[in-house]
């Protein structure tokens, strides 16, 4: 499939498949778009309601690893202890991550080897990035986690349920109740009536809330 390096709104790059005419993030800006949904509707709220300086993270969809190295630079801003796990199927090339721009498009250039090393490191085991982030990253289809109780926050950044709506179901969602610990959160850019359902019928209470620049929702869901 054919693959291109575009700019988006922000100034930030992403990768877009013409054949499905989707892309890992959004074109009005993909380091806005994973500071909104992710950390500010994710992390952030995760936080505020539970008193913790340490939490694991699980990732559907590493791609870029523009979620991790974004979190990777909070963890050291608020001086947290996080384990993340980064699951993907099909890893980005190596020749591609060198075309992202994400150190330079967040402010943070200082910080370019930080995500050099998140993808040179090896898969299926845990590395020390930096005294407050530690990466696995888990090469594997979404259907095949059996983590049981592991995390308290999900990242959901698949592909979208119009290209693959597969990964949306409720088969899925079951699997992301079941790896997450009580009162944990998952977040996701989509706002799909069918991704709710799937959602609310795997057990998770879900709310919609203001999407980031170009969406009007996103969701988060919460195992109570």
């Amino acid at each position: 499939m054919e693959r291109k390096i575009i700019k988006t709104d922000d100034g930030s790059v992403t990768i877009h498949l013409p054949e499905w005419d989707e892309q890992y993030h959004s074109k009005h800006g993909a380091v806005q778009e994973a500071r909104h949904v992710f950390l500010k509707m994710g992390l952030h709220h995760f936080l505020e309601i539970n008193n913790t300086s340490e939490l694991a993270i699980l990732e559907i969809g590493f791609g870029t690893g523009l979620n991790a190295f974004l979190t990777a630079l909070e963890a050291e801003k608020l001086n947290l202890k996080i384990n993340y796990t980064g699951v993907e199927a099909y890893p980005v090339p190596a020749e591609e991550i060198k075309l992202l721009n994400y150190p330079e498009a967040s402010q943070a250039q200082e910080k370019a080897d930080l995500f050099i090393k998140l993808h040179k490191t090896e898969w299926e085991k845990s590395f020390s990035i930096s005294n407050n982030f530690s990466l696995t990253k888990v090469k594997k289809k979404f259907h095949e986690i059996a983590d049981d109780e592991l995390y308290n926050l999900i990242y959901f950044d698949a592909f979208g349920a119009r290209v693959q709506p597969e990964l949306w179901t409720e088969e899925i969602f079951n699997l992301m109740y079941r790896a997450l610990n009580k009162n944990g959160v998952l977040v996701t850019y989509a706002a799909k009536g069918s991704v709710r359902r799937a959602m609310i019928a795997s057990g998770f209470e879900v709310q919609k809330l203001p999407g980031p620049p170009g969406k009007r929702e996103m969701l988060r869901a919460v195992k109570n």
